[in-house]
């Protein structure tokens, strides 16, 4: 017997949706957002195309209701990471497993939140359910953003993948460079030339030594947070001493920690540096800030979530916290109470990735218990 669940998230991974972004020539979020729109509208719901970026489509679904209750907004992305190195890109069931590239990162999730979305169209609620397909989440955000000039709802839920978690919080991150600068000259003339890979040296030791300090800073649900070089890049050519060195950095964040802490940390780490070497040339900047993101477990669409949760299972989630950045942070930050609820599986961003059918299913009638109780 056909399941519509499936059915959907099979259509979904079906649609090359890699990110422009971070594979050049990639397919983008055009087609699958025509076919969101389409099923929608199929499905006697309201559909809106939202595209400031040109040919980065996002995509709102609503249920709208008979008015007088409170909105619910259930965000998904529509984008994917590269298929390259996976050894079949198409759809493949085995058993309770899809497999597939953005099965289980993350269109299980928005396909279960289409389906809820559906539903309560069909239960006559007072309040609005709303879909956010937002474009663009594996690199810079620019769906969620743009949406959120145009949407608010009263509680949200990210159907990321939470292994049926119900996820309070998740890391943030900051990246930020650092690029020392020597001298250049040639290989022969040492008396000529500063070499700034050389000079970059005890500035990688102090990072390492940060790194670890951080581990004496720790949360409940997430752990510690994190330093690491990711990039260094420096130097012409063998004969001669390098200008220029730079680090790329990524430091993960906890909830209580911002861009500015991260600043800080840095530029009191080059400052000790400066005082063991005077003539050490080193500047420091930020690239890029995501929040990390942290609900009051006893906040009413957590617990929604959880009684909605228990009712579909028969057991009680567990309440976690996720390692990854998600939207999130964006939804939370623009005022909107919001919780991580999402299918099990495994392999995103890997070269196998596959999603419980099940679990998809759970998220979608669990979703659908959530929008009764908060938009009744």
């Amino acid at each position: 017997m056909a399941n519509p669940t499936t059915d959907l998230l099979a259509e979904l991974v079906a649609i090359d949706s890699v990110n422009p972004s971070l594979v050049p020539g990639g397919a983008g979020e055009r087609e699958i957002a025509a076919h969101v729109c389409d099923w929608a509208r199929t499905a006697g719901l309201e559909a809106e195309t939202l595209a400031a970026t040109p040919d980065r489509p996002s995509v709102v679904v609503r249920a709208r209701g008979s008015g007088g209750g409170r909105s619910l907004l259930l965000c998904g992305h529509l984008d994917t990471v590269t298929r390259e190195g996976m050894p079949d890109a198409g759809v493949r069931i085995d058993g309770d497993r899809l497999y597939g590239r953005g099965g289980y990162d993350m269109k299980a999730g928005l396909a279960a939140a289409l389906i809820a979305c559906r539903q309560a169209a069909e239960l006559g609620l007072a309040g609005n359910v709303i879909v956010a397909a937002v474009a663009d989440e594996e690199h810079a955000s620019l769906g969620v953003q743009e949406v959120l000039r145009h949407v608010t709802a009263d509680a949200a839920v990210v159907t990321e993948p939470t292994e049926l978690e119900v996820v309070v919080a998740h890391r943030g991150f900051v990246w930020s460079e650092i690029e020392v600068r020597g001298v250049a000259a040639h290989g022969s003339r040492p008396q000529l030339g500063v070499d700034a890979i050389v000079k970059t040296g005890p500035i990688l030791t102090a990072l390492g030594e940060l790194d670890r300090d951080l581990a004496a800073r720790t949360h409940a649900r997430l752990g510690r947070g994190s330093l690491h070089a990711s990039l260094i890049v420096g130097g012409e050519e063998l004969s001669s001493y390098p200008a220029r060195c730079v680090l790329g950095l990524e430091r993960r964040t906890l909830p209580g920690e911002s861009g500015a802490d991260v600043e800080a940390e840095l530029a009191a780490l080059l400052d000790a540096c400066r005082r063991a070497d005077p003539e050490l040339d080193a500047r420091a900047r930020t690239l890029l800030v995501r929040e990390p993101f942290e609900v009051d477990p006893d906040a009413e669409i957590v617990q929604a979530v959880v009684a909605a949760a228990t009712a579909q299972t028969g057991r009680p989630p567990a309440l976690g916290g996720a390692s990854y950045w998600a939207d999130a942070a964006f939804i939370a930050a623009a005022g909107i109470p919001t919780v991580m609820y999402g299918p099990v599986g495994e392999g995103a961003h890997a070269a196998v990735e596959w999603v419980s059918l099940a679990s998809t299913e759970t998220v979608a009638q669990t979703l659908t218990r959530v929008a009764r109780r908060l938009c009744s």
